[in-house]
């Protein structure tokens, strides 16, 4: 469902959109999730265990002991009248197969990616560049607060065309997040024919 304004304010009814949140094994998907929801995240984190490594051999990224096996759940209110519901998706190669589920419906996707192991992310870009129409803009995560590459050196590594945004955010910052889930649902009205332009949409 896109967001639409209504030519009278009084008559305005309150729009939901569901934004597909995806990007490799320990990317911060559910910490950008958890970091920015009104109400408690969902989410189906499980405890990796030694079998696991053997199917999953990403797993040992900065000591991470949990990973989500099916997906992270959020919601946030963009303004009175335009309510966001987030859908992380799970990371591992072996769980791929319900991100067609998780994109049914969705009206726009953020690609979460980590300079410091842009491999991890190659897989997420192809899917939505290859194996979906939603539309969807590219974020790096700055774990440390600070980009370690020129966003033109990761364009080009990542291969995105023109029309895919690339952003930055911090995925424990509310208000870094809640910027780039403004960016995902306007490059979705950019991408849809007859969408309202941007003066409709607002942010906390």
């Amino acid at each position: 469902m896109v967001y639409a304004s209504s030519p009278d304010p009084r008559r305005r009814t309150r729009e939901s959109v569901k934004i597909v949140v995806a990007g490799g094994l320990g990317t911060g998907k559910t910490t950008l999730v958890g970091a920015v929801s009104e109400i408690p995240p969902v989410n189906t984190e499980a405890w990796m265990t030694q079998a696991a490594r053997t199917v999953d051999p990403l797993a040992d990224v900065d000591g991470k002991t949990t990973t989500t096996v099916a997906m992270d759940f959020g919601r946030i209110t963009l303004g009175p009248d335009l309510v966001l519901y987030l859908f992380g998706t799970p990371g591992q190669p072996r769980f791929w197969p319900m991100w067609d589920d998780l994109c049914r419906g969705a009206s726009g996707a953020l690609v979460l990616v980590d300079t410091r192991r842009l491999e991890m992310s190659f897989p997420a870009v192809n899917y939505f560049e290859n194996d979906s129409d939603v539309p969807f803009i590219v974020a790096v995560n700055l774990f440390d607060g600070l980009a370690t590459h020129p966003p033109e050196e990761v364009r080009e590594a990542l291969r995105l065309p023109d029309g895919v945004p690339l952003t930055s955010c911090d995925a424990r910052d509310r208000g870094s997040v809640a910027r780039v889930l403004t960016e995902t649902l306007a490059h979705t009205l950019r991408s849809t024919a007859g969408a309202p332009g941007p003066g409709a949409l607002t942010t906390p």
